[in-house]
């Protein structure tokens, strides 16, 4: 019996040393989400800081599950399909919110399904789950340069922080990164998708 609580899971990773930095744009957004709804995060097998709320909006209230995998960015999976399996969420009540460098900054694209895109966060997921069809919100980050060290830069990139401007932005940014996972839970993909995708 499938369960009618959805999952919400930002990704990132844990540890002082990774707060704040781009590959942490899905743990920021759960902390926005958090702070709106009066989530309160507890252990969940070692595995993911997990707390549930409920959501009321457009007079509707709708009860859901927000994740911050403790598995370091490229085991996600195993957290996500823990917590998934344990509550019996179906991969259409699961959302996942990540950073996506193919974006840029300040820019949020929605979708459901697809390649990973090099995100091993998501490839995680897909594995565990054994499918790639659940919604994600992709927070663009930008790109780090190309070149002869690319792995390397992009490795720099994704852990590295803001500059001044884009640190102005930020809060502004993970709210409408949050804005478009209660759309989707609220609204389905293809309208969260208008609103978003053509911004």
């Amino acid at each position: 019996m499938a369960s009618d609580f959805w999952l919400i899971a930002g990704l990132g990773n844990p540890g002082k040393k990774y707060e704040g930095t781009r590959h942490n744009m899905g743990f920021m957004t759960a902390d926005v989400l958090a702070e709106r709804w009066s989530v309160n995060f507890a252990d969940h097998k070692g595995l993911a800081l997990l707390g549930r709320s409920v959501m009321n909006l457009d007079g509707r209230a709708v009860k859901f599950f927000l994740a911050k995998p403790l598995t370091y960015m490229n085991e996600s999976g195993n957290a996500v399909s823990s917590i998934a399996s344990y509550y019996q969420i179906e991969p259409d009540h699961i959302v996942v919110i990540h950073d996506d460098m193919d974006l840029e900054f300040g820019r949020i694209k929605v979708k459901a399904g697809g390649s990973a895109g090099g995100h091993n966060g998501i490839k995680s997921i897909d594995r565990s789950l054994g499918t790639p069809k659940y919604a994600r919100v992709r927070m663009g980050v930008g790109h780090a340069r190309r070149g002869a060290n690319a792995h390397d830069n992009t490795v720099n990139w994704v852990l590295g922080g803001f500059g001044p401007d884009q640190r102005k932005q930020l809060p502004e940014f993970l709210a409408d990164g949050a804005d478009a996972a209660e759309e989707i839970i609220f609204h389905g993909l293809a309208k969260t998708q208008e609103k978003f995708n053509g911004r």
